[in-house]
């Protein structure tokens, strides 16, 4: 995989308005939110897209989820929020690095694009 921003975030080398971090993820806002919050969930093992994840990353799985879960809860987001992973390009994934998208603090429209 090669280098990407989100890299040199894990790595504390550019700034991020970190809310959350444990020894697999990495949570913080996203610099052009969609909404009123907007968060991004990452995994420090480098994975470009969904489908680069194999079978022996399916607890790495379940943990950005339920990091998702923590921090939706812990920056006060009770009456619901989405979660979105895009994956390649025609997915509108714009950097190639796994990453999961915490929208929330407003009415969600559907469909969502």
């Amino acid at each position: 995989m090669s280098e990407t921003i989100f890299s040199k975030i894990i790595r504390k080398e550019i700034p991020a308005d970190i809310v959350y971090e444990d020894d697999l993820t990495l949570a913080f806002r996203d610099i052009t939110p969609q909404a009123p919050v907007h968060i991004l969930v990452i995994p420090k093992k480098p994975l470009p897209q969904l489908d680069a994840a194999e079978s022996d990353d399916h607890a790495l799985m379940g943990h950005l989820l339920l990091t998702v879960k923590r921090v939706a809860k812990q920056v006060g987001l009770e009456n619901g929020y989405r979660v979105v992973i895009n994956n390649g390009p025609d997915g509108g994934q714009s950097v190639n690095h796994l990453h999961l998208h915490i929208l929330g603090g407003r009415q969600m429209q559907w469909p969502p694009g």
